[in-house]
């Protein structure tokens, strides 16, 4: 995300700070603070244990799979998405530590994995998943199928390195990429983007495997995808789509109340618990819970692409953003121990049922980021959001980060204890969600102009 909107942020926010306390200077004591203990997490406490590590000199990109204490685990299968965020996390690494080269080698390894082994060569397109040797793998029967979700994070990747690299190869296949995506994937007739394709780049127009077409997990990220290219790569049909996008997120996938329907059938229906053409036997609120990361997590990322093509001051954008925070913040988060939950479920039209109470660590590294920003842009609200954050950040430092071992149980130990002996790392733990809401809060807290 560029600058304005998270600096702006901060000076509101810095402001409302001063004027709740005495001390000038105690404020900003706290807020350093807080910026010293995030970077210790963020550098010695995650990073250094990612990297070098996780670099597969031998057959390259990334390993993914690792025990508790960072020995790596015997299978490991690569996943476009986990290698595109490695990619990402190194080219934001490098842009914040310039002077660590590890970083930037590390982004371009990971870019060459992406072009070389990822790359469909025949149809275009990024393959799901290969073995750690690069065979292509099925992923959910039905041949080789391709996912807009994957190729999504291979354009944010790509488009990241590209920005520290200035390499235009790296551009050049983050254009193709979006270009193959955005004419096999994407739906003329109602807008937004099938989900599943086959390996030529044919899609799913009416789902895959029992699950639908369209959903509101690829739908964000694609957003997120297409707003990392349009900050290197200014064409106005990019543009559109992240407009596009933008709307669909926005008024149709997000509901009255502030939560995000999950999953929709072509014409953006939504489908629900009461609908049998998708239940098949699984668990019956798969498809229409509320996932109050997402939503936190979206309230950020429809900000961020608002800013990018120019409508940063648009207000029923921020209105909705700030809906989808406090939804969360109400209806799924604990202000005694600063957890928020995975799952929740309006079983009646107005009451909220925790059916989830684990905290996925990605989920609560999304709330402190969106409640840090929150508080800068709404300094006098009600909601305290300053208050928040800090909260929700000794939850982290208290139930998720694993001080012995280095990185993030993937959920808090308060709920559930055997998590202190799970992995550290597989095909959907990276270090994608903690890097970049943690790079992001360090800069707002300590008032830099120059932030992602």
């Amino acid at each position: 995300m560029t600058g304005k909107i998270l600096f702006i942020a901060f000076l509101v926010g810095l402001s409302f700070a001063n004027a709740a306390c005495s001390s000038k200077e105690t404020v900003t004591t706290d807020r350093l603070a807080i910026a010293r203990e995030m970077e210790e997490v963020l550098t010695t406490g995650m990073m250094d244990k990612w990297y070098p590590l996780c670099i597969d000199r031998e057959y390259g990109g990334f390993l993914t799979s690792f025990d508790k204490a960072w020995n790596p685990k015997e299978r490991q299968p690569k996943f476009i998405v986990t290698q595109a965020r490695h990619t990402w996390a190194t080219a934001q690494m490098a842009k914040m530590y310039p002077e660590k080269t590890l970083y930037s080698e590390a982004s371009r390894h990971g870019y060459e994995f992406l072009r070389d082994v990822m790359w469909d060569q025949q149809y275009g397109g990024f393959f799901s998943m290969t073995s750690r040797e690069g065979k292509v793998l099925e992923r959910g029967g039905n041949g080789i199928t391709k996912e807009a979700y994957g190729n999504a994070f291979a354009i944010y990747g790509l488009a990241a390195y590209f920005e520290i690299s200035s390499d235009s190869s790296a551009l050049d296949l983050a254009i193709r990429s979006f270009q193959w995506l955005d004419e096999h994937s994407h739906d003329p007739e109602y807008g937004g983007y099938f989900q599943f394709m086959h390996q030529d780049g044919t899609p799913f127009m009416d789902g895959h495997r029992g699950t639908p077409p369209k959903d509101q997990n690829s739908s964000i990220h694609l957003i997120e995808g297409f707003t990392e290219l349009y900050k290197v790569w200014k064409d106005e049909h990019l543009k559109s789509r992240i407009r596009e996008l933008l709307v669909i997120i926005r008024d149709t996938i997000t509901t009255d109340k502030g939560y995000m329907n999950l999953f929709f059938r072509r014409d953006w229906s939504p489908v629900l618990y009461t609908d049998e053409t998708f239940r098949g036997g699984r668990n019956e609120h798969l498809f229409d819970h509320v996932s109050f990361g997402h939503d936190i997590e979206t309230a950020y990322l429809l900000m961020e692409a608002s800013e990018a093509i120019g409508m940063e001051h648009d207000a029923k954008t921020l209105r909705i953003s700030k809906k989808m925070t406090d939804h969360t913040i109400d209806k799924g988060w604990d202000p005694v121990s600063g957890a928020t939950y995975d799952a929740g479920y309006y079983f009646e039209d107005d009451t909220m049922t925790i059916i989830n109470k684990q905290t996925p660590f990605w989920v609560s590294t999304e709330s402190f980021h969106t409640m840090l920003i929150m508080s800068g842009l709404y300094p006098d609200d009600p909601m305290n959001y300053y208050d928040k954050f800090t909260v929700t950040w000794e939850y982290c430092k208290n139930y998720l980060i694993d001080h012995e071992h280095g990185g993030w149980y993937p959920t808090g130990i308060n709920e559930v204890p055997s998590a202190r002996n799970e992995d550290k790392g597989g095909i959907w733990k990276g270090n994608y969600h903690a890097a970049r809401s943690l790079i992001n809060c360090i800069k707002i807290l300590r008032g830099s102009e120059t932030v992602h």
